[in-house]
C-alpha cells in the first residue's frame, strides 16, 4: 500500500503541474505523455469529461447515435450548473422578437419532460419583467423556471434509456494524447486512479481543463487576466410572494443604471442598509428570480471578483465568500423586505457559479461582432439569441454591460467547437472557441446544452463514417441534428 500510495502521489505531482498556474495562460500545457502502461480499466468510443448542462446533453446524444460512451463527473449529480450550483432559471432559448423557440433539441425535450412531471414552467408563458425573470426585460423574455431536484432525477433517467455509462465521484486528472490525438484519460475514483480508452474525446469541463493540458492553446479571462466575477446562487422558500411582488411592483418605475451600474430590485432598501451598515456587497440592488412553486425564489445577486476557477485556492476562497454573502443577504431580507420576515433558506449552490475561465483555442473563434450583427455560418450547429452578457467591466464588480443583439438571433459554426491542434477532441459548453464577450453570450444553459447536442451527435457520426470530427462532413452533421429537432433556421 505505501508503495502505492508514493506511485500515486509521484504521479499526482505531475497532474497539478499541469494545472493553470498563471493568470494568463495564452497556450496549452505540454502535451500529456501517451497513455499509461497495462490495459485500460475503461474502454469506450466516446469519453465526455464533465457532466454539467453541456456535458450531459453530449453523452445522451452521443449514445442516441450509436456510439458507446462514458462521462465522468466529479460531483455525485449530472447538471453541473443547473444541479449542483443552484443556478436558474434556464435563460432564454427564443429569438429577439420573442416569437419562436430556437434552442430546441434535447433542451426542449428536457423542458417538456420537466413540465410534464410538474417540475419546470414552459418558456412560452414566461415573458420579461415579471417576477421569473427578476423584473428585467432585455434578454429575459420565455426564460424556464425549473426545479432542480426534479432535474437530477430526469438527467439519470435520459442517461440510463441512451445507454450512457456515468461515473460519479470520479475526477478527472490528465489527457491520454496518441500521435497527437485524444485517445481517453487518467482519471481518479474512490478506487484509486484509473485509465479510460476512448477514440474520442468531448471536453465539457467548462474550464477547458482537458483541452488545456491536451495542449491546445488558451486564454484565460480577457487575455488580460481580468475574468468575470463569480457567483453563488442561494435558493429561498416561505415568503409571502403577494406582499414581495406587491413591492416590487410599486417601485419598479425607479429602476435605473447609473455607470454602468444596476439599480433595479429592492434598491431602495439597499440604500437603507448600506447607510446602517448592514450591506457591505458589491451591489446596489438585489434579483430574485421566482421558482416553481408558490412561495420558492432563487437568488443571484453576489458577486465575487477575482476568482479563478483553475485554481483550487482561489475556489475555497470563493466558495467561502459566496456563503458570507448569502448571509448577509439573507439578514437584509428578513429585517428589509415585506413578505420575507419569515424567510427560510433552501440551499446555497454546492459550487459557485463560474462565469468565466479559459477560452479554448478552436478551428474558428466565435466574434462578437458576429454575435451583434447576426451572423450565421453556413455550418452552424444551432442558434441563439442571448444577449452580450459581461459582468465586472472596468474592474468594477458591480458594472455590468447587456447588449441585446441587433438581428433576431445569430449561429455557432461547429468548427468553434473543434479543438486546434489535437484530433479527435471536441469542445461543448461555455470554453468554446470564441472571444470572451461573444462567449459571454452563449455561456448560459440552453446554448450549452445546444453545444453538447451538436458535439455528442459530431462524435457518433465521426466514428461511424470513420473520419476525426475535423473530417467531418458537416452537411450530414447537420441533417441529423435537424432530424432531431435542432432548429437551424
Amino acid at each position: 500500500m505505501k508503495t502505492d500510495r508514493r506511485d500515486f502521489m509521484k504521479k499526482a505531482g505531475l497532474f497539478a503541474a499541469a494545472a493553470c498556474g498563471g493568470a494568463v495562460k495564452v497556450a496549452g500545457a505540454p502535451a500529456a505523455p501517451g497513455g499509461s502502461e497495462g490495459p485500460a480499466d475503461y474502454t469506450t468510443d466516446v469519453l465526455v469529461v464533465g457532466g454539467g448542462p453541456a456535458g450531459v446533453c453530449a453523452a445522451i446524444a452521443a449514445a442516441r447515435n450509436g456510439a458507446k460512451t462514458l462521462v465522468i463527473e466529479k460531483s455525485g449529480m449530472l447538471g453541473g450548473m443547473a444541479t449542483q450550483g443552484l443556478v436558474g432559471p434556464f435563460m432564454t432559448c427564443y429569438d429577439k422578437a420573442g416569437e419562436k423557440m430556437i434552442i430546441r433539441g434535447l433542451f426542449e425535450e428536457i423542458v417538456e419532460r420537466l413540465v410534464a412531471r410538474g417540475g419546470a414552467l414552459h418558456p412560452k408563458g414566461v415573458f420579461g419583467n415579471g417576477p421569473y425573470s427578476a423584473w428585467i426585460p432585455k434578454g429575459h423574455d420565455h426564460v424556464t423556471p425549473f426545479n432542480p431536484e426534479e432535474l437530477k432525477v430526469l438527467l439519470d433517467e435520459m442517461c440510463a434509456e441512451a445507454g450512457v455509462k456515468v461515473l460519479f465521484h470520479t475526477m478527472f486528472l490528465e489527457p491520454v494524447v496518441k500521435d497527437n490525438s485524444a485517445a481517453g484519460a487518467r482519471v481518479f475514483g474512490k478506487g484509486g486512479p484509473k485509465t479510460v480508452s476512448a477514440k474520442i474525446v468531448i471536453d465539457a469541463t467548462g474550464d477547458g481543463d482537458y483541452a488545456y493540458r491536451a495542449g491546445v492553446p488558451c486564454t484565460l479571462g480577457d487575455g488580460n487576466g481580468r475574468l468575470m466575477p463569480a457567483t453563488m446562487f442561494f435558493h429561498v422558500c416561505n415568503i409571502d410572494s403577494k406582499r414581495l411582488i406587491a413591492d416590487i411592483e410599486a417601485n419598479k418605475h425607479t429602476f435605473h443604471k447609473k455607470d454602468g451600474v444596476s439599480y433595479r430590485g429592492f434598491h431602495w432598501y439597499v440604500t437603507k442598509a448600506i447607510e446602517a451598515g448592514e450591506w457591505d456587497l458589491p451591489r446596489r440592488c438585489l434579483n430574485m428570480y421566482r421558482g416553481v412553486g408558490p412561495d420558492v425564489w432563487l437568488v443571484n445577486n453576489g458577486r465575487i471578483p477575482g476568482v479563478d476557477s483553475t485554481d483550487s485556492e482561489s475556489l475555497s476562497k470563493a466558495e467561502v465568500e459566496g456563503r458570507r454573502q448569502t448571509k448577509v443577504m439573507m439578514d437584509f431580507l428578513r429585517k428589509y423586505v415585506p413578505g420575507c420576515e419569515n424567510i427560510v433558506l433552501m440551499g446555497t449552490g454546492s459550487t459557485v457559479g463560474i462565469r468565466e475561465s479559459r477560452h479554448v483555442e478552436g478551428e474558428a473563434m466565435l466574434k462578437v461582432e458576429d454575435v451583434m450583427n447576426g451572423v450565421v455560418p453556413e455550418d452552424s450547429v444551432f442558434l441563439a439569441a442571448n444577449s452580450v452578457d459581461v459582468h465586472g467591466g472596468k474592474n468594477n464588480p458591480m458594472v455590468s454591460s447587456y447588449k441585446t443583439i441587433n438581428a433576431n438571433w445569430y449561429g455557432v459554426s461547429y468548427r468553434c467547437l473543434v479543438a486546434k491542434g489535437v484530433e479527435n477532441l471536441l469542445l461543448a459548453g461555455r470554453c468554446l472557441s470564441g472571444e470572451p464577450a461573444a462567449a459571454g453570450a452563449v455561456r448560459v444553459m440552453p446554448p450549452c446544452m445546444a453545444m453538447g447536442q451538436a458535439a455528442g451527435t459530431a462524435a457518433a457520426l465521426a466514428l461511424k463514417n470513420g473520419v476525426t470530427p475535423r473530417a467531418l462532413d458537416t452537411e450530414k452533421l447537420l441533417a441529423r441534428l435537424r432530424a432531431q429537432k435542432a432548429f437551424l433556421g
